[in-house]
């Protein structure tokens, strides 16, 4: 074991030392907008009371990668699959690359490869929750719609 910062923690994973699957990296990724613990605590303790929201992501397989949608996005289904039973996954014939230059409404995480994620949100969270810092692991640029 070994206590790291959450920007020490995304580095490593960049650099392949170690790794974490898509969930972990987007948590990281949300961590990274408190400089402390004190300030991560004192966002929780304000925050605890507004509520919280159930989230299913729902995979999008691409010829090239796939994308996990999350709430908000443009492209998350309206009836999700919230126990995870049915295991649907979402398919197209168009890549990654195109989907992000066509789409405007994001809240997911991108994955290439099991060590190349990218975090994309440029929606409101609710419940005065924090968006995650968009990070990502590759030299992609999807600033057209960022």
């Amino acid at each position: 074991f070994q206590w790291q910062s959450p920007p020490e923690a995304i580095e490593r994973f960049k650099s392949q030392e170690i790794w974490f699957p898509p969930p972990q990296f987007y948590e990281l990724c949300r961590l990274c907008n408190f400089s402390s613990l004190g300030e991560l605590q004192k966002f929780s303790c304000t925050r605890a009371l507004e509520g919280c929201e159930r989230w299913m992501p729902v995979m999008l397989s691409a010829p090239d990668g796939f994308i996990q949608l999350l709430p908000g996005d443009e492209l998350y289904p309206e009836d999700p699959d919230y126990t995870g039973e049915k295991k649907t996954i979402m398919s197209t014939d168009k890549k990654v690359e195109d989907l992000m230059k066509e789409g405007g409404v994001f809240h997911r995480i991108v994955i290439k490869n099991i060590n190349n994620l990218a975090v994309y949100v440029n929606i409101q969270a609710k419940y005065k929750h924090i968006n995650p810092v968009m990070m990502k692991c590759d030299n992609s640029d999807y600033n057209s719609r960022l």
